[in-house]
């Protein structure tokens, strides 16, 4: 099998554990003995808090987006290093550093890879390049909501979504610089076009990981045909 997960800044935030980050190398190392994974680090908080000063300073958003881009590599340097020896050596900057590193038989750990496409996008990309069987979008929510539950108490967590609908329930979200919600639109577009089956979970229970990579039901499905 093939994947691809998105592990959402979150997981490297200062206050989280570091036997957490081991719980998720765990996870990790374990499905990566059987299948081919490519996993792509959101920057999160650190990278928000980066970006709210360069943007109060004057910085474009253009260089708001590649200080995230900086430190969601950080987070994936992190990620590998909890790897050890079943990491590729190295975080893919390029694109042709993600094809040459997806055929290692290794876990490829990476971050963003250029201004204006969100991790999120990354990791859809990714997911094309290596034909992947599953997208796995590990998030701090526990799927897609009809709304942000945070501001809507109506609020209703949907077991699978479209793309199409998918996009018409996160078009209100902002597309700056860090503000980049469950997905952005050209992640979502990826996904559409490759018709790529994608789930979105509460990636704040490592076990939670285990779960989607081995295709239980859990989260949020995005289908291309509702069943």
């Amino acid at each position: 099998m093939k994947g691809v997960l998105k592990l959402g800044g979150f997981a490297f935030d200062p206050a989280v554990p570091v036997a957490k980050i081991r719980d998720y190398a765990k996870v990790i190392k374990a499905f990566s003995r059987r299948n081919q994974l490519v996993v792509v680090t959101g920057g999160g908080s650190i990278a928000r808090k980066y970006i709210a000063t360069a943007r109060e300073l004057g910085a474009s958003e253009a260089v708001c987006d590649q200080i995230g881009i900086h430190v969601s590599r950080l987070n994936a340097q992190i990620l590998a290093t909890a790897l050890e020896e079943s990491a590729f050596p190295e975080i893919p900057e390029t694109f042709e550093d993600l094809t040459r590193s997806a055929g290692s038989g290794l876990v490829v750990v990476m971050g963003g890879l250029q201004p204006g496409q969100s991790t999120n996008a990354v990791a859809a990309l990714a997911a094309e390049v290596i034909h992947a069987d599953l997208l796995v979008n590990a998030t701090n929510v526990d799927g897609v909501y009809t709304a942000d539950p945070r501001k809507d108490s109506h609020a209703k967590k949907l077991d699978e979504v479209t793309p199409e609908d998918l996009m018409r329930i996160l078009s209100s979200e902002g597309i700056r610089a860090g503000e980049y919600a469950l997905m952005d639109p050209i992640a979502i577009c990826i996904i559409q076009r490759s018709r790529i089956s994608a789930t979105v979970i509460d990636g704040r229970d490592p076990s939670n990981l285990d779960k989607a990579l081995r295709g239980k039901r859990i989260g949020t499905r995005i289908v291309h045909v509702k069943e």
